[in-house]
């Protein structure tokens, strides 16, 4: 209790013999008196010395009180300055100061309380599995607080970051379940899970982080927050998976497709994550593409007419013929399942999405450097590759071949091309032509052998031709004619 001291003297009050009955009042006030004077000078001088004079007036005005009353609190209630109690308040260590001067910021308490009416008044409700971009407020622990639209905050681990982000970074957000107790929302990234708790929370659609615990012939055994669930074979990747183990002990976010509480049963599926992300990232990427532009990719599949790369989202198709500047049987022989490796656009379909890819082009073409190479009338080696029906291809260097057409084989006249050539033969042809904007290289093997002349008996002379005998010319009148007779009239005619 707060006590003005009217002099350092002790105060004493005197008390008539005989008391009668009080009421509650005068009890009260009798206490109180009591109280006030057991308080010595010696106790309250120090506290009268600690206040300044000026704060003599800062004592409420008392109200109304009835004779009897106010003749009590003049006995009671001194007059002089008033007497402040020391602040019960321990102080604050420095790091929880600290703490709350970094989250407080630049704004002081008022402002943030301001801020938090105009925000109850201003916010607006975000739906779940929302799409939004949050900014980065804070990274406190594991946790990252990001400012929402309309006012609104929320929340993410921060493990969901392969990098930890930047204060005051933007970044695209989904919006999970609102969590009343803390005014936050739970947020993920997109394409990432949503914590849950029972099976109450677990929605079909919605997407969770599934632990992988095991794998048999069917597919994949994972653990959703103590759940047991399953995902099928087919749900696993966008690709055929030969083996299922080397999934076990990974963390996938997969989304729900059966979900039945009665039964225990909990179905997800990867791929639909994947397929997604995949759409996502395709659009993305359609409006970054251009003709010509290199691109690293991973070999995703290996067929008979070429190959499948992944250029991050999206997939390029990959023509045998545009491998290796080499004439080659499989595209195996250049490509391996997986291989990471730099790819050129050809040609890009906005309609449909395909985009046509050219792995030879990221090499220096041979045929930059064949006419120098190989000059026309040069004379080169080389080998037959392929024996067609109108002539045979000879490798003359590295994705650099040439035709040897079939009236240029020999002098002689050839029926078939297999009669002179077979593959894998080492030949010397002469170079007849070149054409390097065409890549063509016309080759000649008849032109290093010498035209077959008749043979010759040894020792016989040489015959001469014998000359033609002369006209013999008519002499005398000529036979026939019209004055002559038909010889009809021999047999009775008269022709």
């Amino acid at each position: 209790p707060m006590v003005r001291p009217t002099a350092p003297a002790s105060v004493t009050v005197s008390q008539p013999e005989s008391v009668p009955a009080a009421s509650p009042e005068s009890a009260t006030s009798s206490q109180s008196t009591a109280v006030a004077a057991s308080v010595s000078s010696d106790e309250v001088a120090p506290a009268i010395q600690a206040v300044p004079t000026e704060d003599a007036d800062f004592r409420p005005k008392p109200g109304p009180l009835s004779p009897s009353n106010a003749k009590k609190r003049e006995n009671i209630e001194p007059t002089g300055p008033r007497v402040i109690p020391p602040s019960l308040r321990a102080p604050l260590s420095d790091e929880l100061e600290q703490e709350l001067a970094e989250s407080l910021g630049d704004m002081s308490l008022d402002e943030i309380l301001d801020a938090d009416k105009r925000g109850q008044t201003a916010s607006v409700q975000l739906e779940a599995e929302a799409k939004v971009k949050g900014r980065i407020l804070r990274i406190y622990r594991d946790d990252v607080f990001v400012e929402l639209p309309g006012m609104q905050q929320g929340s993410l681990s921060l493990q969901l970051f392969s990098t930890p982000p930047e204060i005051g970074t933007v970044v695209d957000l989904r919006i999970g379940r609102f969590n009343a107790d803390d005014g936050l929302y739970d947020l993920t990234l997109p394409g990432g899970a949503v914590d849950v708790g029972d099976w109450s929370d677990i929605n079909e659609g919605m997407t969770v982080e599934a632990h992988i615990t095991g794998a048999n012939k069917g597919g994949l055994e994972c653990d959703v927050n103590h759940i047991r669930g399953f995902i099928p074979a087919g749900q696993v990747s966008l690709y055929r998976v030969e083996d299922f183990s080397e999934f076990v002990g990974q963390r996938f976010a997969c989304m729900v497709t059966e979900a039945n509480p009665s039964r225990r049963n909990l179905v997800l599926s990867r791929r639909a994550v994947l397929e997604r992300d995949q759409a996502e990232s395709k659009q993305r990427l359609l409006g970054e593409l251009a003709v010509g532009q290199e691109r690293e990719g991973i070999v995703r599949s290996v067929r008979d007419f070429g190959a499948f790369v992944d250029l991050g989202g999206i997939d390029g198709m990959l023509h045998v013929s545009q491998l290796s500047w080499d004439r080659i049987k499989h595209p195996s022989d250049v490509l391996t399942l997986g291989q990471k490796i730099k790819v050129k656009i050809q040609k890009i379909d906005p309609e449909t999405g395909k985009i046509g890819l050219s792995y030879r082009e990221t090499f220096e073409s041979p045929w930059a450097q064949a006419s120098t190479k190989f000059p026309v009338s040069a004379v080169v080696s080389g080998t037959v590759t392929k024996v067609m029906d109108f002539g045979a291809f000879v490798r003359l260097d590295s994705g650099v071949e040439g035709l040897v057409h079939i009236s240029e084989l020999s002098h002689k006249r050839v029926f078939r091309v297999s009669d002179m050539l077979k593959e894998g033969q080492e030949v010397e042809v002469k170079i007849v032509s070149v054409d390097t904007e065409a890549q063509r290289i016309g080759l000649s093997l008849k032109a290093l052998e010498a035209r077959i002349e008749p043979a010759k008996k040894a020792g016989a002379p040489a015959e001469e031709e014998a000359p033609l005998p002369p006209i013999q010319k008519h002499k005398g009148p000529l036979k026939g004619g019209t004055g002559k007779g038909t010889g009809g009239e021999q047999f009775g005619l008269k022709w």
